[in-house]
């Protein structure tokens, strides 16, 4: 019996691929904003609905490219609930995370508990659009403008969503982006900044390629971050395919609620009214009492029979060595965090899941 797997990649079609690699052979210009490269920044932009967007070589660089972009020092306000790239790139800066407990309706960072965490060392708030779900960002950026701090977005999840049209991308002083092979769309690995200005695009951009500004002049110390020409290729190739994947996902997503909704002790998010979700994850929450079994429980009896979830985020980045003795890291401070990340399973999902592969998973919860 096959692995159903908790996600798989959205592939191009080979031969497409191929013969665009066959053009970047005849080329030799295989790196350092090539053809491929300029086009995909221009196609995203459009895609995504934004002014500016940068291309870099994963997901996590340009959260810390983003931090040092904005010279954000001293503690920033963040969630638990995240991916562990959120918070590291917070260290890596020399900045101290402090975290926030999350609203149980979204999984996200509940504006109502930043102000109590807010100190004169406070410069910047990182929120994490979690599942793809967008946080309140209108309630986040009235306490950033209250107090002067900067806010930067990990959407990590969040790709081509949208609230009433507008892309969330928009929202905040600066917006990253995961094109990691588990993502929703894909370059292999990959990932992106999203700007508001031509000026701050160019600094991003001398920033990504060690501080250059032209042959013979450094402007600052940059890092080297630049996303290259073949996966640049590959990505124009899965921008054609991304729509139907996501509209694939959404299905699945229907089937699941349909067949879960009435499950004692199994509950999941519905879709927020006027938003375009993207449906990156299906998480479910398990409750013990009511369902008669733990999360963890459920979990090991899915696996047991090839059909693999994953239990994100669990543990809370709170609970990291690195991160556990922090004074905001305590867990009774983080309530909502810790009942989430004890009772979550995120259910495969992707596009390429047959009716019998979701027949089969949903066999597992369904008693």
């Amino acid at each position: 019996m096959k692995t159903i797997t908790v996600t798989s990649p959205l592939l191009p079609d080979l031969e497409e691929f191929n013969s665009v690699l066959k053009k970047i052979w005849a080329d030799k210009w295989i790196t350092n904003n090539g053809s491929f490269h300029k086009q995909l920044e221009k196609e995203l932009a459009a895609y995504l609905k934004v002014p500016y967007i940068s291309l870099f070589t994963n997901g996590t660089l340009p959260l810390i490219t983003a931090l040092q972009a904005l010279r954000i020092t001293g503690e920033v306000i963040t969630t638990p609930y995240s991916f562990v790239a959120t918070t590291h790139s917070l260290w890596w800066n020399g900045i101290k995370p402090v975290f926030v407990d999350i609203d149980p309706k979204t999984g996200n960072l509940d504006p109502e508990k930043i102000e109590a965490a807010i100190t004169p060392k406070t410069t910047a708030i990182m929120p994490v659009h979690v599942y793809g779900k967008p946080c309140d960002t209108k309630h986040i950026q009235e306490i950033a403008d209250k107090y002067g701090l900067k806010v930067i977005y990990d959407a990590a999840h969040a790709f081509g969503v949208e609230i009433n049209g507008e892309s969330i991308l928009n929202a905040g002083d600066m917006s990253t982006l995961s094109f990691h092979a588990t993502k929703v769309y894909n370059t292999i690995e990959g990932g992106a900044m999203v700007m508001h200005d031509e000026q701050t695009k160019k600094r991003i951009d001398y920033l990504k390629n060690f501080g250059f500004a032209g042959e013979t002049t450094v402007v600052a110390p940059g890092i080297n971050s630049k996303m290259d020409e073949i996966r640049s290729a590959y990505g124009l190739l899965n921008l054609k395919n991304v729509d139907a994947a996501i509209e694939a996902r959404h299905q699945v997503a229907i089937k699941y609620r349909e067949a879960l909704r009435n499950i004692e002790g199994i509950t999941f998010f519905d879709d927020m009214p006027g938003v375009k979700h993207n449906y990156s994850y299906f998480p479910i929450f398990v409750d013990e009492e009511k369902y008669g079994m733990t999360r963890d429980e459920l979990y090991f009896k899915m696996k047991e029979h090839d059909v693999l979830g994953r239990r994100y985020f669990y543990p809370l980045i709170s609970e990291f060595s690195t991160y556990r003795g922090l004074e905001s890291a305590k867990p009774e401070l983080l309530p909502n965090a810790h009942k989430m990340a004890d009772t979550v399973i995120c259910l495969p999902m992707h596009h390429a899941l047959t009716e019998s592969d979701i027949e089969r998973v949903l066999k597992q919860i369904i008693k």
